[in-house]
């Protein structure tokens, strides 16, 4: 390949880098990427360590994008084109040479292995070679996880795990594991790249950072993830939030009042002069169902709002599957805890009556028939639920009450919109009462949030 050449694939692989990470959420701008080809030029591609983390400098700018950023850079960047040079090992073999290494926490013997792994276990398809390449089935095979006991008791004979509790031994090893399973994976992605193209895998085998995955898709890990992301969150908005508050504060000019003043300077008015406001803060109702996966994006909302509580003057948070209770008090232990504040709920709170699924109808009109003196002209409720009623009644006058009672009311749905409507959902009834909103992510949660919330 000539200079000209090698230049323009480089440019080309560069720019699709780029997209590829503006496709996944990470906002680069021209000046960013004319930095990244900066960077290339000096850093050269002779050590990817290097130009990693030289790529990361110039184009990232949170710490939650780095996952994403470096399952990309593997596809477009990648430490090797083909299979190994050497022929693959049978699977005992590599148990016992993972096992070793694992023993050792040598990194670089462990990302060896997974190349031989998958090269040697991963494979699908017919000949010539393999249609396709499986992290799922080569870890399958090999079982890393079944060899905990045996580095443990290899760790113990050595002395390398001397003065650490069984436990802590035990889950040094699981890092090492499960940073083996990456390593696997990885390498999986880019074979499978190689066959059909770095774009689709970039797309479609590389996960989202945390604030786009879908709350209702979302696994216990994720879930996890999410929720540390609630403070960095909650400052942001707040401070968005008390800029929105400084600048209603200012309030709309008095034509009257600018005119008398405007007589000085031979009627042009050259000092506009402004009502003063004093808004006051709002209240904020949550009305969450807590029942099944919508849980955890109920959760998140609750422990979200619970971390802006300065912006308010009052905030009231009930929950429900079939009953409604009030949480409060619970969501201010659960920040301590996010993790368990679904169980506290259930275990202290009286949401559910005779079975576990959600019946909106009934809960509704307890909230509107128990708590409707919790709502004022300054309160604005937020329901946070998918809308799907088990076929029971959707109880629309109880929605209507509601409404009457309160500023507004503005309902959350973790859904996406295509499925409003479909099966038992009632969304479309509920949205001809009061404004529904699409939100599925924390991301789109957070612009709800900012736009919504009152000043």
């Amino acid at each position: 390949m000539t200079a000209d050449a090698a230049t323009t694939d480089l440019a080309a692989r560069l720019t699709g880098f780029v997209a590829a990470l503006r496709a996944h959420g990470v906002r680069i701008g021209t000046g960013e990427t004319v930095d990244a080809a900066r960077a290339v030029a000096a850093l050269g591609l002779a050590d990817r360590a290097v130009l990693r983390e030289g790529l990361a400098a110039t184009l990232l700018h949170e710490t939650g994008q780095r996952p994403v950023f470096d399952a990309v850079f593997d596809l477009y960047f990648p430490h090797a084109v083909g299979g190994p040079a050497t022929e693959a090992a049978d699977r005992e073999e590599l148990r016992d040479r993972l096992a070793d290494a694992l023993t050792a926490d040598d990194r670089a013997m462990l990302a060896r292995l997974a190349v031989e792994a998958v090269d040697g276990l991963g494979g699908y398809g017919g000949a010539p070679g393999s249609d396709g390449w499986s992290s799922y089935q080569t870890l399958e095979r090999l079982r890393p996880q079944t060899l905990l006991a045996r580095v443990r008791d290899e760790l113990r004979a050595r002395g390398a795990g001397a003065g650490f509790a069984d436990r802590l031994l035990e889950d040094e090893i699981r890092r090492r594991i499960e940073a083996f399973r990456a390593l696997v994976a990885a390498e999986a992605r880019r074979r499978v790249a190689e066959r059909r193209g770095r774009e689709e895998i970039a797309r479609r085998a590389v996960a989202p950072t945390a604030d786009r995955v879908d709350f209702l898709y979302a696994g216990k890990d994720r879930l996890a993830e999410l929720r540390r992301t609630v403070q960095p969150l909650a400052r942001k908005l707040a401070t968005r939030l008390a800029a929105r508050r400084r600048r209603a504060a200012r309030g709309s000019v008095d034509l009257r009042r600018t005119l008398r003043g405007s007589l000085s300077t031979g009627g042009v008015p050259m000092r506009p002069v402004l009502r003063r406001r004093r808004p006051a803060r709002p209240e904020l109702v949550l009305l969450c169902d807590v029942s099944g996966s919508v849980a955890g994006f109920s959760d998140f909302t609750m422990l979200l709002v619970q971390a802006l509580h300065d912006q308010f003057t009052k905030v009231r948070v009930f929950a429900f599957v079939n009953r409604v209770d009030e949480v409060t008090g619970l969501l201010v232990h659960g920040a301590a805890d996010p993790e368990g504040l679904s169980a506290r709920i259930h275990g202290e709170a009286a949401v559910a009556a005779w079975h576990g699924s959600s019946d909106y109808g009934v809960a509704l009109g307890e909230f509107a028939e128990r708590y409707a003196r919790t709502l004022t002209p300054r309160t604005t409720v937020f329901v946070l639920g998918d809308a799907r009623t088990n076929r029971s009644d959707p109880n629309l006058p109880a929605v209507r009450a509601i409404a009457r009672r309160c500023r507004r009311v503005h309902w959350l749905n973790p859904e996406p919109r295509a499925q409003w409507g479909t099966g038992d959902s009632a969304a479309l009834a509920y949205a001809d009462l009061v404004p529904m909103h699409e939100c599925r992510t924390a991301r789109q949660l957070g612009t709800l949030v900012e736009r919504l919330l009152p000043v």
